[in-house]
């Protein structure tokens, strides 16, 4: 048990070092193998590549904002046609109350026309009603020419 010392098996008091002799180390150097680069064909073939997956996503992108424009103008026109058919229905009704047979005979009468008979009355109105309908199924145009029978005591 001489060689415990306080504890520690590590020291080993028959070896001593020798001070006058030299410790060798080996110098080991490692080889580092290093790959070669892409040719410039490969690399060419690369950048084309990439190019074209740009080129093929940005044509894309484009055509998805052409596609959101052209919702955009549809829904803007929408909402116009159906303003302008409020307003048509609107105008729609305004013609049918001034084409009223009683509303055309008030005018007559304020205009200072005057009609004779029953029978004539009820022509007036037959005519009156004939002409709504024809207007309605035919878009023919008239001259602008009117004449007014009318009746003078």
């Amino acid at each position: 048990m001489s060689s415990y010392i306080q504890g520690n098996l590590a020291l080993d008091p028959k070896r001593k070092p020798n001070s006058g002799q030299r410790v060798k180390i080996k110098e080991t150097t490692k080889v580092v193998y290093r790959n070669s680069s892409l040719p410039a064909q490969e690399k060419m073939l690369y950048l084309f590549t990439v190019v074209l997956c740009v080129i093929v996503a940005g044509v894309i992108i484009w055509r998805f904002a052409a596609i959101y424009q052209m919702n955009a103008n549809i829904l803007k026109m929408q909402g116009e046609i159906r303003e302008i058919q409020a307003q048509n229905s609107a105008l729609k009704q305004e013609v049918e109350k001034l084409q009223s047979p009683d509303r055309l005979k008030e005018e007559a009468v304020r205009l200072g026309f005057n009609l004779q008979d029953v029978k004539q009355s009820n022509v007036v109105a037959q005519s009156t009603t004939s002409t709504k309908a024809k207007s309605n199924t035919s878009t023919a145009t008239t001259s602008g020419k009117s004449t007014k029978t009318t009746s003078k005591p």
